[in-house]
């Protein structure tokens, strides 16, 4: 493993995500400003994980063929303009456009997967993917936090302290980033057979592998249970327990924490003692009551505690899943099927917060969390197959060598 190329990751997504952290919290209420249609408030705040869903696997193979430095420089690029954008605007047309650009070159952190994918080796991997996931929690941390005091100084600042965290993750990167994608990888690129920038046909390749498949499925469902959770859950304080939005920051805080110690901390040698596939049997089984205890909690202690568990679940389902789709791909594949990957977040992030909300609203509080538990119990049940068809893969490989080593 090569400490100082996964340090310099580290650095680059943490400072990238402050910025991404300051300017969230804020985007609904600058868009209220601007009096948008239903409909088009929710357009608003979907439309950057949707370029993102278009956009991701376009980089992430442009990453195969190029390499993956000039992709994470130039995804590090567009979060700049996006920010500057965001702290100029004055019009929802402009306001769009930041979201959109910002969510269109936002590639770096499955460029940065792919980065880590390539100096790591298999046993390494998902703690070096779980370092990612700790920069991301502790971004998520202090972004708002410094977006909450930024916004004292004038509205635009927040979006000018955002481009220049991110120019400064450019810097860091364009100075101290090697290019990891091999002098003999990109020999190998050179004989593979072109295909278009998002492919169809690797979407589906993906898909039908018996274990990546079922990898896309599993995150994509996750990934779609926690977005129910996470877009609702500042309105589910409100109504169970009457909280004011501070005490809603410190909650997400808190969960932040906890995540960010289990991916950057615990991933590593969990993964070692039990492997990948059954620490997602197990995030994910976590998780099912997890999101049903939240419906009786009935004080903030009590709803402390039962975070615990919720954040302990997630943390372990994230990063393993990360390394096992890395360590399932091919090397020359590993930026487009990495691009997939965060398709499916980015597809989740989309359809999860709008049903989350729609169900709170129109269903009744309890609908967000049991849609969660029911999901994630699908999810549960396909990683038990998936580890299923480890087993038997790894079983018939063993009847070969010895079919092999009899004959011989």
């Amino acid at each position: 493993m090569k400490k100082p190329t996964l340090l310099i990751v580290f650095l680059v997504v943490f400072i990238d995500l402050m910025g991404f952290g300051i300017v969230i919290p804020l985007l609904p209420l600058y868009g209220q400003r601007y009096h948008p249609s239903p409909a088009m408030f929710g357009l608003l705040m979907a439309v950057y994980s949707l370029m993102q869903f278009l956009f991701a696997p376009v980089l992430g193979r442009l990453s195969d063929r190029f390499g993956r430095r000039p992709i994470l420089l130039l995804s590090l690029v567009g979060s700049v303009l996006g920010y500057l954008l965001f702290g100029l605007q004055n019009s929802l047309a402009l306001l769009f456009l930041s979201r959109v650009v910002a969510g269109a070159m936002g590639a770096n952190v499955s460029t940065a997967q792919a980065v880590i994918a390539d100096v790591t080796p298999p046993e390494k991997r998902a703690h070096g993917m779980g370092l990612v996931g700790a920069a991301f929690g502790l971004g998520f941390i202090l972004g708002p936090a410094i977006g909450g005091l930024a916004v004292h100084l004038g509205e635009r600042w927040p979006g000018f302290l955002a481009a220049g965290l991110s120019f400064t993750a450019l810097l860091v990167a364009t100075i101290w980033l090697p290019e990891t994608w091999t002098a003999d990888s990109r020999a190998g690129r050179a004989s593979l057979p072109r295909r278009g920038w998002f492919s169809t046909k690797a979407l589906r390749d993906a898909l039908s592998h018996p274990q990546i498949g079922l990898v896309l499925l599993i995150f994509f469902l996750s990934t779609f249970a926690f977005a129910n959770f996470e877009s609702t859950f500042a309105l589910f304080l409100n109504h169970r327990l009457d909280l004011s939005v501070t005490h809603v920051t410190y909650l997400f805080v808190f969960i932040g924490v906890l995540a960010a110690v289990v991916q950057g901390g615990l991933i590593g040698r969990l993964t070692k003692a039990f492997g990948e596939r059954r620490l997602v049997v197990a995030g994910t089984l976590i998780l099912i009551p997890s999101y049903l205890l939240m419906l009786v909690a009935s004080s903030v202690p009590l709803l402390m505690v039962f975070l615990i568990p919720l954040a302990l679940g997630a943390g372990l389902v994230q990063p393993t899943l990360s390394s096992l789709v890395s360590r399932l791909s091919s090397a020359d594949e590993q930026g487009g099927v990495l691009g997939l990957y965060q398709s499916m977040s980015s597809l989740a992030r989309i359809t999860g917060p709008f049903w989350g909300v729609y169900a709170f609203e129109s269903i009744g509080m309890p609908a967000p969390y049991l849609t969660a538990a029911a999901v994630v119990a699908v999810s549960w049940l396909l990683a038990l197959l998936m580890l299923k068809r480890a087993r038997e893969a790894k079983r018939v490989e063993a009847q070969a060598q010895a079919a092999v080593a009899a004959e011989g």
